[in-house]
């Protein structure tokens, strides 16, 4: 029980850095934090592979660098769909 919630915080905290880094929001405030963090983790350790430290079962630097291209991709789908 105690991992899951550490999962969650440090995949929250990971979504809150890409946004952060990027300058750019991720809709659905934490929730959406939480999902931008464990997709980037996905999709970094997929480009990336499992390197880095590890912190609540992610990768920390293949996380962050994949939650960065997530945060991009979500706010340019966005940013042509209100035009």
């Amino acid at each position: 029980m105690f991992s899951f919630l550490w999962s969650l915080i440090i995949g929250g905290l990971i979504g809150w850095a890409a946004g952060a880094i990027t300058g750019k929001g991720v809709p659905g405030g934490i929730i959406g934090n939480i999902i931008a963090g464990f997709v980037g983790a996905w999709l970094g350790s997929l480009i990336l592979g499992d390197w880095g430290w590890t912190l609540g079962g992610f990768a920390v630097f293949p996380a962050l660098i994949g939650a960065i291209i997530l945060v991009l991709i979500v706010s340019f789908i966005m940013r042509s769909a209100r035009k």
